[in-house]
């Protein structure tokens, strides 16, 4: 028996659009192979997505509509199909990410998240793992949150990094060589800075570890803070009211824009030598 016969579409949104992807395909008559083939992907890859073991794409979704004339019903699903790759308790910090209006972000050991390419995220996804189980799941997922930057309206971004993110090599030689390439690239957005805390400023106002601090157009704003096995968002005043002063601290003892583009251009060139 396949997996999607005991499949229960009540029981989550990704199970909802498996069964209605396996539906819809055998009501026009189309095997597994046959549209694994459309999709560019393999059979055994879209027999678990019918089996809500994988996450679709968006291709594969925008795939499904013009191949089942369905309208936009699989592309409308696939945005909350997608959150489910995220851990429970990451999902309301997705949701006050979209509704941001601007983002104060300040990252210790990796390249934020809205800011990272996929080998990179792959990279850093895969750290600790002892399987790879949901890995690509997880990289579309974090690179999906990234659509905010490029809507019409996006946020202002804001990240500080520390210095250790450029020295400190992950994944390959490719992969820093891509990652340092696509910040070079986004701090050319007029939404977005980019600054760099470096070695020589000492102990600064962010030793308490990465943060993120969202204003919304509607209602308080709220701190993200990241833990061990998960993140925590507050939103009482006072917290958010000391986020801000320790934002404030940490860009002015980082480098200027200008300067901190230079040293990201001056690892990539390092890269090389």
């Amino acid at each position: 028996m396949a997996y999607a016969d005991e499949l229960d579409p009540l029981s989550s949104v990704l199970a909802f659009y498996a069964t209605d992807l396996r539906s819809f395909r055998e009501r026009v008559g189309l095997s597994q192979r046959a549209m694994a083939a459309k999709a560019h992907i393999t059979p055994s890859l879209l027999n678990k997505i019918e089996a809500a073991k994988r996450l679709p794409s968006r291709e594969l979704s925008e795939l499904a509509d013009e191949l089942f004339g369905t309208g936009d019903h699989f592309q409308r699903l696939w945005p909350l199909v997608i959150k489910y790759a995220y851990p429970a308790w990451f999902r309301p910090f997705v949701d006050l990410e979209e509704a941001a209006t601007a983002i104060r972000s300040f990252e210790v050991q990796v390249v934020p998240g809205l800011l990272q390419t996929a080998d990179y995220a792959r990279a850093v996804l895969s750290a600790g793992r002892l399987d790879i189980d949901g890995l690509e799941e997880q990289v579309t997922a974090r690179l999906e949150r990234q659509r905010i930057l490029s809507r019409d309206a996006p946020p202002e971004l804001w990240v500080v990094m520390d210095e250790n993110i450029l020295r400190h090599r992950t994944g390959n030689v490719e992969t820093m060589r891509g990652q340092y390439e696509h910040l070079l690239t986004a701090a050319e957005a007029p939404n977005t800075v980019i600054q760099i805390v470096p070695f020589d400023a000492g102990v600064h106002a962010g030793v308490g570890g990465p943060f993120s601090a969202l204003s919304l157009d509607e209602g308080p704003d709220v701190v993200y803070i990241e833990g061990f096995l998960q993140g925590q968002i507050l939103g009482e005043p006072e917290h958010v009211k000391t986020a801000a002063r320790i934002y404030d601290l940490l860009t002015a003892v980082a480098l200027s824009p200008n300067r901190s583009i230079d040293m990201i251009a001056h690892a990539l060139k390092e890269l090389s030598t």
